[in-house]
């Protein structure tokens, strides 16, 4: 058996890797994070994920008012260090530049989405959750799998700590007043 060599644009650069880079690298694979000038990739999706992305993707443009839009697994750029990638976002339409744009400012971003993989456990429920939190997102969303059902933790932006505050745990359906009206049917994952 061989063993290819170690790309040598995978090789972190003094300082780490940037932003920009998730750009500029070759042969990344989809989906790859920058998480403290680190790269991140991510295992093949599995079908929870991708039905929970697509339910919560889909409730969201329902709800979402005119001005907002809905992005699924879009990179959000938090700093020179930090460009993760959101299941799902809801920016301002404001931050909708072109078809081209491969990343959103957090100053456009009212809402992140994580679904916790098990490879992706520790980012999703800590670091992820800080980095968005001192970027001033105002809504934070974490979709844990419990027995096969998803179960939505929300949270909201405490402005005097710069921390989230968990707001509301649900199960089978998603009905909230903030950011915006939304109404999501979780069982749907069940139908699709």
């Amino acid at each position: 058996m061989t063993v290819e060599a170690f790309p040598e644009w995978l090789r972190p650069p003094p300082g780490g890797f940037t932003a920009d880079d998730l750009d500029r690298l070759p042969n990344l694979p989809p989906h790859t994070e920058l998480i403290d000038g680190g790269l991140f990739f991510v295992s093949p999706q599995r079908a929870f994920h991708h039905l929970v992305i697509s339910v919560l993707s889909n409730g969201l443009r329902d709800a979402v008012p005119g001005g907002l839009r809905v992005r699924a697994e879009m990179t959000v750029t938090l700093g020179r260090h930090q460009r993760p990638e959101p299941d799902v976002l809801v920016l301002d339409a404001a931050g909708v530049t072109d078809l081209n744009q491969t990343t959103y400012q957090p100053e456009h971003v009212r809402l992140v989405v994580e679904v916790v993989s098990p490879d992706s456990v520790d980012r999703d429920r800590v670091r992820k959750p800080l980095l968005y939190a001192e970027a001033g997102i105002p809504h934070f969303w974490r979709v844990e799998n419990v027995e096969d059902r998803p179960v939505v933790y929300v949270h909201e932006l405490d402005p005097a700590t710069r921390a989230y505050a968990l707001t509301g745990i649900h199960h089978d359906r998603l009905k909230l007043s903030v950011p915006f009206d939304i109404d999501i049917d979780l069982t749907e994952i069940d139908r699709l």
